[in-house]
């Protein structure tokens, strides 16, 4: 694979880092601004909208830039928020500057995978765009554990000026090895957002929003479901959830070979396997070894999604492929937030600490029935063709 993909994985490893190390470092947090856990929390959901936000806009804003330029932008003001973040007078300056460091995720992602893709072999784009994204999920198990470990031993604005740093050797990596790109050909803002017009590209965020909503209701929860119900100490937590960022590295990489193979089929595996892995992961939590196992699973499953969406969406953009590209990341952050609210629904509701893994997989079976509809509508497509040729 090109050596430039590493570049790119380099910047996905820092952006998977500050997004999900806020997690391990909150009481840390917290405790410095003097605030409640819970009024510590906007400065996830912060980082959130910011990423939710800045995915189209900084996308549309940036369209004719050619896509390296658009890369070094990005990881750059990433460097800045983040930078600003480990520097923070108090809690409302943090949120603001965990919006700042969110914004240019998405974009980065989707300027990103196009790059990648533009790199690969015919036959293996969506290969090339796992091994970005390999980064990614490499942060958890390798970036959200140290920097949890470093903010809790040494304090949190440590851990975000370590991220602040990867930032920087992201942009030192994209500099010297992403080959010039050049401007997209006929840059056009109204070109971008007529993507959007074709249905299946809708279908395929929705396929994300709720397929991938299924995995975060059950990882939301993960922590108080291994501690109160399998019985673990919450020492243990952060090994139980690196070995899920293993099946989650597993996945991608996995996910992207497939895709390249038979993507929609693999899809519906995909999907299918996530439903039946969560509603097992309802029997499984009551034992140490089983629940052991079943996280690794969740995370497998969950994160073959990825690339294949990717590439799917890709896909049905046709030549106009930067801005769908950049909203399937405010299309996973939507999942987060929609799998998190609901899982805290049935919680709240008195169901258990085990109940949202059924949220979980009635999310991935909805994911799967839209797929199984964009499917239909490609048969159907194909079926037209020839008859419209004739």
């Amino acid at each position: 694979m090109p050596v430039a993909l590493l570049a790119l994985a380099i910047g996905a490893f820092g952006i998977g880092t500050t997004e999900f190390v806020m997690m391990g470092v909150l009481p840390e947090a917290a405790a410095d601004f003097g605030v409640s856990i819970p009024s510590a929390g906007y400065l996830i959901s912060g980082y959130a909208l910011g990423v939710v936000v800045g995915a189209p806009l900084l996308t549309a804003a940036a369209v004719r830039l050619p896509r390296k330029t658009m890369l070094l932008a990005m990881m750059g003001l990433f460097t800045l928020g983040n930078t600003l973040f480990a520097l923070s007078p108090n809690q409302e300056f943090g949120v603001a500057f965990r919006f700042l460091a969110g914004l240019p995720h998405g974009a980065f992602f989707g300027a990103g995978a196009v790059v990648a893709s533009s790199l690969a072999k015919p036959g293996e784009r969506a290969k090339a765009v796992s091994m970005m994204f390999l980064g990614l999920t490499l942060a958890n198990v390798v970036g959200v554990p140290l920097g949890t470990l470093l903010g809790q031993k040494v304090g949190w604005r440590a851990t975000f000026g370590v991220v602040a740093v990867i930032g920087l050797l992201a942009m030192a990596a994209i500099a010297k090895l992403v080959p010039h790109q050049g401007k997209p050909v006929e840059p056009s803002l109204r070109g971008e957002l007529g993507a959007f017009r074709r249905p299946q590209v809708w279908l395929a965020l929705a396929i994300v929003t709720f397929g991938l909503g299924g995995v975060f209701a059950c990882l939301s929860y993960i922590a108080p479901m291994l501690t109160d119900v399998t019985g673990y100490s919450p020492s243990n937590v952060t090994l139980l959830l690196s070995l899920a960022g293993v099946g989650m590295t597993i996945g991608n990489i996995l996910g992207g070979r497939l895709a390249d193979k038979a993507l929609m089929p693999s899809l519906y595996v995909s999907l299918f396997g996530l439903a039946t892995v969560l509603a097992i992961f309802t029997i499984t939590a009551n034992g140490k070894v089983g629940a052991a196992v079943t996280i690794f699973f969740v995370g497998l499953a969950g994160f073959m999604i990825g690339p294949m969406m990717q590439a799917r969406i890709m896909e049905k953009a046709g030549g106009t492929p930067s801005l769908v590209s950049a909203a399937v990341q405010s299309a996973f952050n939507i999942a987060n937030s929609i799998g998190a609210y609901l899982g805290g629904l049935v919680i709240a509701g008195g169901f258990g600490l085990v109940a949202p893994n059924w949220v979980g997989a009635s999310l991935a079976v909805l994911g799967l029935s839209l797929a199984v509809v964009s499917g239909g509508l490609d048969r159907r497509e194909a079926r037209l063709t020839p008859a419209m040729a004739s």
